[in-house]
C-alpha cells in the first residue's frame, strides 16, 4: 500500500513538470538546465539522508551503479525539456504513458518479472489511449505514423526511464532509497555537467525570465528529489509494471494543471484516449486472483 500512495504522489508531482517545463523549455538549454537541477536535487536529498538514516560507506560498494543509473535518468530529463519545445504539456505527457509497456519489457529482461495476461491487456489499452492523445485524435496521422517531433524525441528519453526503473531493483543492495537516490543524484550531475558544461558556461542565467527559475525551482525540488525518492522506494516493494502504471494517471493530473494555468483544454475527442490511460491504470493494479 505505501508503495501505491509513493506512485499516485509521484504522479501527481510528474505531471506538474510538464506544463511547467513546456513554459520554460523555449528559454533555456535542456542540458544545463537539468545540471543545475540534479545538483539542487541532490543537495536536498544528501541533507536528508544525512539527518535520518545516515549515509553508509557500505552505500560506496560498487560505485559504477550510480553513474549509470544517473547517466540514464539525465537521458530521460534532458529530452523531456528537449521535446517540450515543440509538443505541447499533454501530447507529452501521453509519450510517457507509453513507459509502462517498456518498463514491462525491461523488467522481464533484466528481472524475470512476468507480466500476466490480464496486465498485458490494461498495457494494450494504455498504449492505445495514449496513441491516440498522441496523434491528436487524428486516425490518418496515425496510420502514416505523422508524430510530431517534440513527442520522437521524448519517445526516447521515456525509453531511458523504462530501464531504469527495474535496474534500481537490480542494483540496490539494501540501501534505504534516500541514500541510493543521492548517490544516482550526484553521479547524474556529474555525468550530465561534463556534457553540459559548454552550454552551461554559455547561458546568461541571470538573463533568463522567471518562468525558468520557478520551473528549475518545482522540478528540483518537487519532480527530482521528492518524485525520485518516491519513484525509488515504490521500485523495492511493487513490480515494475505496476510502478510505471502510474504514468497513466500523469496526462489526466496535466490537463488539471493546463487547467489551473489558464491553457486551452484539448478537444473531448482527444480526451477519450486519457480515459483508455485510466481504464488500463484500474487493470494493472487489481490484485491477481
Amino acid at each position: 500500500m505505501q508503495g501505491h500512495v509513493a506512485m499516485l504522489a509521484f504522479s501527481v508531482l510528474v505531471a506538474g513538470s510538464f506544463s511547467l517545463g513546456a513554459l520554460a523549455a523555449p528559454h533555456v538549454s535542456p542540458s544545463a538546465m537539468n545540471a543545475v537541477r540534479f545538483l539542487i536535487a541532490a543537495i536536498i536529498v544528501g541533507s536528508v539522508a544525512a539527518a535520518t538514516t545516515g549515509i553508509p560507506r557500505s552505500a560506496l560498494r560498487a560505485p559504477w551503479r550510480y553513474p549509470l543509473l544517473g547517466g540514464i535518468f539525465a537521458i530521460y530529463f534532458v529530452l523531456m525539456f528537449e521535446g517540450l519545445k515543440t509538443a505541447s504539456a499533454v501530447s507529452t505527457s501521453a509519450v510517457f504513458t507509453l513507459t509502462p509497456v517498456m518498463s514491462a519489457l525491461a523488467g522481464w529482461v533484466l528481472l524475470r518479472q512476468i507480466t500476466t495476461p490480464r496486465m498485458a491487456l490494461a498495457l494494450a489499452i494504455g498504449a492505445a489511449g495514449a496513441l491516440w492523445v498522441i496523434f491528436r485524435a487524428d486516425l490518418n496521422a496515425l496510420l502514416q505514423m505523422q508524430i510530431g517531433r517534440g513527442e520522437a524525441i521524448f519517445f526516447w528519453g521515456c525509453l531511458a526511464h523504462a530501464i531504469y526503473t527495474p535496474l534500481v531493483a537490480k542494483l540496490n543492495r539494501g540501501e534505504p532509497p534516500v541514500v541510493f537516490t543521492f548517490g544516482t543524484l550526484v553521479a547524474g550531475w556529474l555525468v550530465l555537467s561534463a556534457y553540459a558544461w559548454p552550454d552551461i558556461l554559455s547561458t546568461d542565467w541571470m538573463a533568463l525570465p522567471p518562468i525558468v527559475w520557478i520551473t528549475l525551482a518545482y522540478v528540483s525540488v518537487i519532480a527530482s528529489a521528492t518524485t525520485f525518492t518516491l519513484l525509488q522506494f515504490a521500485t523495492l516493494h511493487l513490480p515494475s509494471a505496476k510502478v510505471m502504471a502510474y504514468t497513466y494517471f500523469t496526462p489526466t493530473w496535466v490537463i488539471v494543471w493546463e487547467i489551473a494555468l489558464g491553457h486551452e483544454v484539448p478537444p473531448l475527442l482527444v480526451l477519450s484516449g486519457v480515459g483508455l490511460t485510466i481504464v488500463a491504470l484500474v487493470l494493472l493494479l487489481k490484485d491477481e486472483g
